[in-house]
């Protein structure tokens, strides 16, 4: 089948939703699928074009399977310019719906559109390019968008809520099939659409390559570079932005000045909590890494965290969890409870989960696994084995197959 993928990231750009994307896709096209992927040039980095992409606002390039054509993101630093950011999504969206009519040949009949959200106006772009192309749109939600946003604070305008909800159910009535991470994520959905057509949410978890990211020696190169010694490191690996409440990290980095605190990544709430860990010495800020070394960044925590504000574990699931997992490394959870997270690492054996928001019980949580490195390990070996079972590229890539040819079959 001919298929028609629309995606903010993809390789080699950085994003985790794009490392998702990439990894789908190639499993699709194992099973023999041709694919036309349509993405951003790489930008997730430094929030701009990398330099080696720059000079074009489309390009497109052959693959085994297929064709990329990567286009202009309309990038922005700040992401609290709520309008700058809209219209970047916009025009991203515009973009890529004229490239999703030319992949694979102008107007040529496809068989299935894959979109992703967010961006959530991927998903009328999707349903359009369904339309050019007489293909059923696949909707994939990697976070329910507006409710994030909502519940952060991070959108307050009634009158941009009201579009972005509009949108949002716009979205999924279009949709053959929208897919979701979890059921907390289903039954958000689900609730927003009619009755007869609840039918067409579908969970399909993330996984993680657990051939490129495996157990490893914690003593790494990466711990050169930062010039941290043989000493416990607690590690935050992914996006610094409101939606993380990550000040609790900085509130067990001043309880532990025994633990080297390690936040690698980048976002809009970086320069404010910088600010906040000021005269913390045991407090290290790293932006991104490429691709290559990610496991070698994941390898040097002995403890990895990830918190969540409270209010939103039914609206996101922190794909970094599985890639914690797959390193055989314990977490630390501060999440919504009876939400996917939570449920993942009780089933999985590995790690604690503790009320979102809750600083001196993150803290003792953190303390009690360094302080106790028999119990760390043999917590990081049970979610090891969970995820090689439960959460391989392979199984999430038969899902996808086996949903595609159900819509078209219909």
């Amino acid at each position: 089948m001919k298929i028609i993928v629309l995606c903010p990231h993809f390789e080699p750009d950085t994003a985790p939703t794009g490392t998702v994307m990439t990894r789908i896709v190639r499993e699709l096209g194992e099973l023999g699928h041709e694919l036309h992927v349509v993405s951003a040039l790489p930008w997730y980095r430094e929030h701009r074009i990398e330099s080696d992409w720059t000079g074009r606002w489309m390009q497109t390039q052959r693959t085994a399977w297929g064709s990329v054509t990567r286009i202009h993101p309309f990038p922005g630093d700040d992401k609290r310019n709520l309008v700058r950011r809209a219209a970047g999504f916009v025009g991203f969206s515009i973009l890529a719906g004229v490239a999703g009519f030319r992949a694979g040949g102008w107007f040529r009949k496809a068989d299935a559109v894959l979109a992703m959200s967010p961006p959530l106006t991927l998903g009328l772009t999707g349903w359009v390019v369904g339309l050019a192309r007489r293909a059923r749109l696949v909707f994939n939600i990697q976070d329910v968008f507006p409710d994030a946003a909502v519940r952060t604070g991070a959108i307050s305008n009634r009158r941009v809520i009201a579009v972005a909800r509009w949108l949002e159910r716009s979205s999924y009535r279009h949709a053959r099939a929208v897919t979701v991470l979890s059921d907390d994520l289903r039954a958000n959905v689900a609730a927003k659409m009619r009755p007869s057509l609840r039918h067409r949410v579908h969970v399909i978890p993330n996984f993680v390559d657990t051939e490129a990211l495996h157990p490893a020696d914690r003593m790494t190169a990466y711990r050169a570079d930062l010039g941290i010694g043989d000493g416990p490191v607690v590690l935050y690996a992914g996006n610094v932005g409101f939606s993380q409440s990550l000040e609790l990290v900085v509130q067990a980095a001043r309880d532990c000045p025994e633990i080297t605190f390690v936040i690698n990544g980048d976002g809009a709430a970086r320069s404010s909590l910088e600010m906040d860990a000021a005269g913390l010495e045991n407090v290290r800020f790293v932006g991104y890494q490429p691709i290559e070394r990610l496991g070698e960044v994941l390898a040097t925590g002995d403890v990895h965290v990830v918190p969540l504000r409270a209010g939103l574990g039914d609206v996101s699931v922190p794909s970094k969890t599985y890639s914690s997992l797959a390193v055989a490394r314990p977490v630390v959870a501060s999440i919504d409870a009876d939400t996917e997270i939570p449920r993942l690492l009780e089933a999985a054996g590995a790690g604690i989960c503790v009320p979102p928001g809750d600083a001196p019980a993150f803290t003792a949580a953190i303390r009690s696994l360094v302080n106790d490195p028999e119990r760390a390990a043999r917590l990081g070996r049970s979610g090891r084995g969970w995820v090689v079972a439960e959460a391989s590229p392979a199984a999430v890539g038969a899902a996808y197959d086996q949903l595609i040819r159900a819509i078209v079959a219909e």
